[in-house]
């Protein structure tokens, strides 16, 4: 797709555009997420108020931190929309390295933090940072970087595709280790399609991802609570007290929501039955109050996110650019596609957010810094 652009494919990697933007940065795009972070706070706030209210007193506990982390993730995304996008490339490597020291960190004990059977914070109190969403951010800057310098070299498997992947697997296996399978996935997909874009063979790609199959299967079999969550994916109702309750709560949920809803505020599955309910299956929440009129609006919204993503992408005046817009486009598409399917039983439980919706300070503020990079990038399409 982008790989296609022409003028992406008729500049050198360092040739790039005059440091002075352009134009006006994409609003379209600010709108859309404009439009799913107020869902995300009107959501958080509904299914987060009843156990807000019953352990710490005030049903305002989760909104006010959202609010806080809305606000700074705003203050970020004007910043970065309005930093040259190829200012990055002085600090990528810094910046990776940091994240796989904090990578590491979290698997050390009394380091990291331990969440339900998962070590996958850093912090104290209740300010928390997740690395693995840095890692997102991280890993898309320096492979847009990497696949613009050595794109000639990624025709070759041996001497292209192979070191880039065995760079990228050093943090696909820290972020397994975690244990989080969710986002593993979602850095491998979006790592594989900046390959593609880039240049890289179809056959090997297709190699590739046939080899990752019996790497996923061990991963799941070497792991007795991923092999439940496959066997509870294909028969929630064998155990609905246990490893089921999840699924079939949020899918009670989408069901008693009707076409319209039960109306903002009227959830009965945020009164403590739904666990999660405003973290990774808030759209569940979404659902239950909105109904189908407001699931399909919000996947609407997604997919006219990736459109406009994929867009800018397009039309980007350099392979760096078209790269990078490619990477951030397709890290939030995948993220959401994951959760909706989560939530809709179409895949497998993951421990997944859905953008700019579920509560989370290291999620929202790290995808708002990504979203403004995509609008500095729009500044300069062709």
């Amino acid at each position: 797709m982008v790989a296609q652009n022409t003028h992406a494919n008729s500049m050198s990697p360092e040739a790039r555009p005059s440091m002075a933007s352009r134009g006006r940065p994409d609003f379209f795009l600010v709108a859309l997420v404009l439009g799913l972070t107020s869902i995300g706070i009107l959501v958080v706030f509904s299914a987060s108020a009843p156990g807000a209210l019953k352990t710490f007193g005030t049903p305002y506990y989760y909104l006010e931190r959202q609010l806080i982390w809305t606000f700074l993730g705003l203050i970020l995304m004007a910043m970065t929309s309005r930093i040259d996008y190829w200012r990055y490339t002085r600090g990528i490597v810094p910046l990776f390295g940091i994240t796989v020291v904090l990578l590491l960190l979290v698997l050390v004990p009394h380091i990291g933090i331990d969440i339900n059977g998962s070590r996958r914070w850093l912090g104290a109190g209740p300010i928390l940072l997740q690395p693995s969403e840095l890692a997102k951010l991280a890993m898309v800057l320096l492979f847009a970087r990497l696949f613009s310098l050595h794109r000639d070299r990624l025709r070759d498997f041996w001497k292209g595709v192979i070191p880039h992947l065995g760079l990228a697997t050093i943090v696909f296996a820290l972020v397994l280790a975690e244990p989080d399978l969710g986002t593993t996935i979602a850095l491998s997909g979006t790592f594989f399609v900046m390959l593609f874009v880039a240049g890289a063979r179809r056959r090997h790609l297709l190699g590739l991802g046939s080899a990752a199959l019996p790497v996923l299967g061990a991963a799941i079999a070497v792991a007795p609570y991923r092999l439940q969550r496959v066997t509870t994916f294909i028969d929630p109702w064998k155990d609905p007290l246990g490893s089921g309750f999840h699924t079939i709560q949020g899918l009670l949920a989408l069901g008693s929501g009707g076409i319209l809803g039960l109306g903002l505020g009227a959830s009965r599955q945020a009164l403590g039955f739904l666990p999660e309910a405003y973290t990774d299956f808030a759209f569940a929440i979404l659902g239950e109050e909105l109904g189908l009129v407001g699931t399909v609006s919000v996947v609407g919204l997604f997919l006219l996110l990736a459109w406009r993503g994929y867009r800018i992408a397009m039309r980007s005046p350099d392979l760096f650019g078209s790269l990078l817009a490619t990477g951030i486009t397709t890290m939030l598409a995948l993220q959401a596609g994951i959760n909706i399917g989560v939530v809709t039983d179409t895949l497998p439980v993951t421990g997944i957010t859905l953008p700019f919706i579920s509560y989370g300070g290291s999620s929202l503020v790290l995808s708002m810094a990504g979203i403004g990079i995509l609008l500095n990038i729009s500044r300069h399409t062709v």
